[in-house]
């Protein structure tokens, strides 16, 4: 029963996390939307996105973050405890009972995109919203993919995605 409490709360702290990234930031991007652009806006607008979703949806998302959340979630289903069901989200995130290599990418990559939220609260807008649209997409990206390998890694047989946990946990 813990387990699948820790599996809901896990899946569900992740969706809401994204999810209030993608409400915040939606209203700044509509209001770029609100600028008259020149050329040079729809240019920059078309590379961030086309940046963004790649890198941060397809790449980060897709092919990281998204099959190995899915997978600690259900290393928490099959091997439930207190504390990794009470803080369920931040260990399918990787920040605690993950192997080390685990742990020093989550922490570096959690501050690395704190340093770049708060450098893009320095710029002004467009250029500002037209960043969080490209974001936003990265993100919307990032949510479908992480349903669609969560709901593969407890439907699915063959899901052999590696939870990255300590190796005497592991067995």
């Amino acid at each position: 029963m813990i387990g699948a409490i820790g599996v809901v709360w896990g899946v569900a702290g992740i969706l809401l996390l994204l999810g209030s990234a993608v409400y915040r930031l939606s209203a700044r991007a509509a209001a770029a939307m609100s600028y008259d652009f020149t050329w040079y806006h729809w240019v920059a607008l078309g590379l961030i996105l086309v940046f963004m979703i790649y890198g941060e949806g397809y790449r980060g998302f897709q092919q990281r973050f998204s099959p190995r959340a899915a997978a600690r979630a259900k290393y928490l289903k099959d091997h439930p405890s207190l504390l990794r069901s009470l803080l369920a989200p931040l260990f399918c995130m990787g920040y605690f009972h993950a192997t080390r290599r685990r742990k020093i990418v989550s922490i570096s990559l959690t501050t690395g995109i704190i340093i770049l939220i708060l450098l893009v609260h320095l710029i002004h807008q467009p250029w500002r919203g037209i960043i969080d649209v490209g974001v936003v997409a990265g993100l919307i990206w990032g949510i479908v993919s992480f349903l669609i390998f969560s709901i593969m890694a407890f439907v699915s047989k063959g899901f052999k995605y590696s939870p990255e946990v300590p190796e005497e946990a592991a067995g």
